[in-house]
This record gives structure tokens, sequence and C-alpha cells, in this order.
């Protein structure tokens, strides 16, 4: 569990810590755009460096951001396999009726970098973004949906509040386990089956932090007369710099590189 990095925040003094969340939300938006436009190496290329220049800029350790590919190992082993023995094409190796080709070991390695991009990619912004700078840049960018009578400022809220809860039931996870571990409980023989078994008493628990943790944040927000909505004050007002712009140039020649690639190649 000390693997999830999502919804984690690393204070810092980078340039991508002093952006605007705004750029920060869109950006990462881009980002998991074009990873789904490329297709060839000189698109992923493009990708890549846009990423490498992200994780240097955000003075964010490497080892961080690499913990949280350790979560997704599992699945990135079934998109593989997936991969590997359902793409037809030209025959590479032949295992017990099962055969490999090439079309499927290019289809998997690139499945592989887009899950293992992705998720770094969301960690570079939650990694330089505090919860409350989140929830007010994902509001700021929903205001037009004001129209259609949508609550924009409970939904960015909701959304903040989840990914910072990400981490804290995650330690609250690891103590239970510890404190099961204690009591002779045994989570690590086993069939597959047997070990999931032996996860349902750390469900309860959980459950139950979980809910009361709600209960305190609501009390205390209750405790503040907290009100949202029109009416609610930022101490910290958004505004655009000229940092920010340079920011978007880069996501609007990143889009159009991974076009071009696309298109052309």
């Amino acid at each position: 569990m000390k693997s999830i990095v999502l919804g984690q925040y690393y204070p810092a003094d980078s340039l991508l810590h002093r952006l605007d969340p705004r750029v920060k939300l869109v950006s990462t938006f881009v980002y998991i755009i074009s990873l789904f436009i490329v297709k060839d190496l000189p698109g992923y290329i493009c990708v890549t460096v846009y990423l490498l220049a992200a994780v240097i800029l955000s003075k964010v350790p490497p080892v961080k951001m690499l913990r949280g590919l350790s979560g997704i190992i599992f699945l990135m082993l079934i998109t593989v396999i997936v991969n590997l023995f359902t793409i037809p094409g030209t025959p590479l190796l032949s295992f017990h009726g099962l055969h490999i080709t090439v079309e499927g070991v290019y289809s998997a390695v690139r499945m592989m970098l887009r899950l293992v991009y992705l998720i770094t990619g969301s960690s570079v912004m939650t990694f330089t973004t505090t919860p409350s700078a989140l929830s007010d840049g994902l509001e700021s960018l929903m205001k037009p949906l004001k129209i259609f009578r949508v609550p924009v400022h409970d939904i960015a809220m909701m959304i903040s509040i989840a990914l910072r809860f990400i981490p804290i039931l995650s330690e609250e996870t690891d103590i239970i386990i510890k404190a099961q571990k204690a009591r002779c409980a045994d989570f690590d023989s086993g069939n597959m089956v047997k070990r999931a078994k032996a996860f349902i008493p750390v469900l309860v628990p959980l459950f139950v932090s979980a809910f009361r943790r709600a209960n305190d944040l609501a009390t205390a927000m209750e405790a503040r007369c907290y009100r949202g909505g029109d009416t609610r004050t930022r101490m910290k007002p958004l505004l655009y710099s000229g940092r920010d712009y340079l920011v978007y140039a880069a996501d609007l020649a990143l889009v159009t590189l991974c076009i071009m690639t696309r298109v052309m190649l």
C-alpha cells in the first residue's frame, strides 16, 4: 500500500509547484490525450521528453515517482500477456499452441509504456499541487457547467477530498495489516483465494476508520461554518502569469508534434 503515490503532495520550491493549478490540470489532460494519439517511435520520443522535463522541473525525487509504478505491476503483466498472445500477425515464437507475434510484442510494449507514462504524469500533478489548490483549479475550469446548474464547487471539493484520502487510507491499511500480523494473521501463504479471504478482517476496520474520518471532516467543516459556492472567497486567488502561458504553448506544441508524427509517418 505504500506504493500508492496518487494524491500525495511533495513540498518543494520548483517551477511546477509555482504554476497555476489550472495549468497543471489542463497539461495533465493534454498529456493523457497525447499518449493515445502517438503510435510510433517519434511520437513516444516526444511524450518521453515532455515527461522527463516535467519530472526534472518538479524537483520530486525520481524514487518517489518510481514507487508508484510498483502498484500497477500486476496490471502491466496482464496487459503484456494479453497483447502478446491475442494480437494476430507475423509469428515470432510458439509455446504450447500459443503464438507470440511481432505485432503482439509491439502492442505490449506500447500499452506498457502508456500505463507507466499515465501513472507518472498524473503523479507529477498531485505531487506538485496541494489539495486546496487542486480543488480551486477544478472549480475554476468547470465554471461553464454552472449554466446547466451543475454543482461545480461540490464536485471539485469531492474530487479533492477523495484524492487527499488515498494516501491517508493507504497508511491506515498498513497499520491495520501490521496489527493483524502481530496477532498471528497470515497474509502471505496459500493460494490467491485464501490470501483474498485473509484480507476480509482488514476491510471491516478500514471501512470503520474511513467513515469515522469522513464524519470528523464533516463536523470540522460545519464547526467552521464552511459554505461553498459563489460567496466563498480565497486567500490566494488564481492568476495566470507568463510561465503559465509558456506551459500552455508547450502543451500545444506537444499535441501538434504527436498529431504530425501519427499522420505523416
